[in-house]
């Protein structure tokens, strides 16, 4: 059993350095501690999110149309 240095990338483990071949089974440990610094450097450094709050327009719900004022036809 080996030791290598790696870095998670898009949530793929990267080993710096090293060359395996395909199909190696790999098992991977992390530390406490670099767990939680990695957690809390994701969340200081995560995009803001932008929130959109739309508002209805003041009457438009409230205005009626009598049948005349529209050009739909009447069902018979």
């Amino acid at each position: 059993m080996r030791a290598y240095k790696g870095v998670v990338e898009n949530g793929v483990v990267v080993l710096i350095g090293v060359k395996l071949p395909e199909g190696t089974v790999v098992t991977v440990t992390v530390g406490e501690g670099e767990l939680l610094r990695a957690k809390i450097s994701s969340a200081l450094n995560r995009p803001k999110k932008i929130r959109i709050k739309l508002r209805p327009l003041p009457g438009l719900a409230s205005e009626r149309v009598t049948p005349a004022e529209c050009d739909v036809p009447e069902l018979v």
